[in-house]
């Protein structure tokens, strides 16, 4: 967490001040929870250099003092961050025992000042490393500070739950969210916020990415693709080629997700994300039990990735899979 950007968005500025203002009294242990795009790592980060700050000001750390400085450089001895391992990053990697462990020294030891451990994705905590983590939130030493950030505040074992304070990152209202985009969106016009926003989660910051995504624009067309593919019957590798060398497939795969979504969401009347795609005629085409075979192999294809099987076969693989429908 070296690099991530540190800042306090519009909508956590009330729990900043919270914290700050309770500050030293805040209990040990603190959970940050919130949707991706909601900026807790951000908030975390400008939180730890604050508490670890010599020369604290009430909106910032001062950025000068020599903690200040060894946190930027990323050589402070007061600060652990613990993650899953870098060379480990497929889905479900876990945290392991070892590094929850390996606190105990740092956790005991007596320094001048604060030390804070920030631990993310919390989530990633497997039983046994969130066992240790509960000796260590049971006995820290003085002046400790334990952060974990999670998306999924229910996916935590409800016993490091219960023993830390929580602080949802991720309460946006629509005005601040719009607000936040149309500050930083110059170039796009209000009708595509609305769009932003629904395929984001209601969440700014991921907004801001999809608006630079290159698929965004691309969705009318895959639509038009996917229509002629299920419709003609022939063709699919012509089509596969095409989109392979149109997106990357860490984008094709974003964007069919999003659209697969929306396609069920349709077959089961529920609203959807591409509020401004028209898919009717797809709908059409399709019995909900195969969007769900689709939906499946999707799932199948990103640890496919991992066992690096080549992408293009697997996009190849998935335009067959869409041709290949009983009608309605």
């Amino acid at each position: 967490m070296g690099a991530v950007h540190s800042q306090v968005y519009p909508w956590q500025q009330q729990i900043w001040e919270t914290l700050t203002g309770r500050f030293p009294n805040l209990g040990h242990g603190l959970l940050f929870y919130g949707k991706h795009g909601c900026g807790k790592q951000a908030f975390a980060q400008h939180f730890l250099a604050w508490i670890l700050c010599l020369n604290k000001k009430p909106e910032a750390a001062c950025g000068e003092c020599s903690s200040c400085l060894w946190l930027k450089s990323d050589t402070h001895p007061n600060y652990v961050h613990i993650s899953t391992d870098e060379d480990n990053k497929k889905q479900n990697a876990k945290i392991k025992i070892e590094k929850i462990r390996d606190l105990l020294p740092f956790v005991q030891q007596t320094v001048d000042g604060w030390r804070v451990i920030v631990i993310e994705p919390a989530e990633a905590l497997n039983m046994a490393s969130a066992n240790a983590l509960l000796k260590t939130l049971e006995e820290p030493g003085e002046r400790i500070m334990i952060i974990l950030l999670a998306d999924h505040y229910l996916k935590l074992p409800a016993t490091i739950r219960s023993r830390l304070q929580h602080y949802a990152l991720d309460r946006i209202s629509m005005e601040q969210g719009k607000a936040y985009l149309k500050a930083h969106l110059s170039d796009v016009e209000t009708s595509n916020i609305a769009l932003l926003m629904s395929l984001s989660n209601q969440m700014p910051l991921q907004a801001l990415e999809l608006a630079q995504s290159a698929w965004l624009k691309l969705r009318a067309d895959f639509v038009q693709d996917w229509q002629k593919l299920v419709i003609q019957k022939n063709m699919p590798m012509q089509l596969a080629s095409k989109w392979n060398k149109l997106l990357v497939f860490t984008d094709f795969i974003q964007m069919f997700e999003y659209l697969l979504s929306d396609l069920i969401c349709v077959k089961l009347n529920q609203a959807v994300k591409n509020s401004d795609l028209d898919f009717k005629v797809l709908a059409e085409q399709y019995q909900v039990q195969t969007l769900f075979d689709i939906y499946e192999y999707l799932q199948q294809s990103k640890q496919m990735v991992d066992q690096n099987v080549q992408t293009n076969l697997i996009v190849d693989q998935l335009f067959i899979k869409l041709m290949h429908v009983s009608s309605v």
